[in-house]
């Protein structure tokens, strides 16, 4: 996805300081992209200093590439917002709890916190499988961590597009 951090909707106009439902708001947004691109809707947003940096919609089958996640798109543009992969200070908002590949990306890009909404008690890398814990000895810096954000709301856009796809 394009940066479009220069967009003036990205910036947070109630406060620099994060501000949850804000950038959750976005990333289902992105999300919502996803879903009408046939793609399974996940979306993402990086924050940093009350800006979005990055953002990302899954498009696995539109790219033909597994890796190609809301989480791995977004911290991609985020680090090409600031020309480097370490991405201390950074916020991921992300629709569904990252699966262990994102986890893994989260890490390694030094992202310093995850605000996630719908747990994924099949693939979810952080909680649903209590992978945080081992993650958390194993790294120095782990991400703050909060969930439920927008849950519902992101449970049901997943149930109505899995929904949908049964029907077609």
């Amino acid at each position: 996805m394009a940066d479009d951090s220069k967009n003036p909707d990205d910036l947070n106009p109630a406060t620099p300081t994060q501000d949850h439902a804000y950038f959750m708001s976005a990333a289902y947004r992105e999300a919502t992209a996803a879903f009408d691109e046939g793609e399974v809707p996940v979306g993402a947003v990086v924050e940093l200093g009350g800006r979005i940096i990055g953002r990302g919609h899954n498009r696995v089958e539109a790219l033909g590439d597994a890796t190609a996640h809301a989480e791995i798109i977004a911290i991609t543009a985020a680090a090409n917002h600031v020309g480097d992969w370490r991405l201390n200070g950074c916020t991921l908002y992300v629709t569904l709890e990252p699966c262990l590949m994102c986890l893994g990306a989260i890490l390694h890009s030094r992202v310093s916190a995850i605000v996630y909404g719908a747990r994924d008690s099949r693939l979810g890398g952080i909680d649903s499988f209590n992978y945080k814990d081992e993650a958390e000895r194993s790294y120095r810096n782990f991400p703050a961590v909060t969930s439920g954000v927008m849950g519902e709301e992101s449970r049901e856009l997943l149930r109505t597009f899995f929904k949908k796809l049964r029907t077609e």
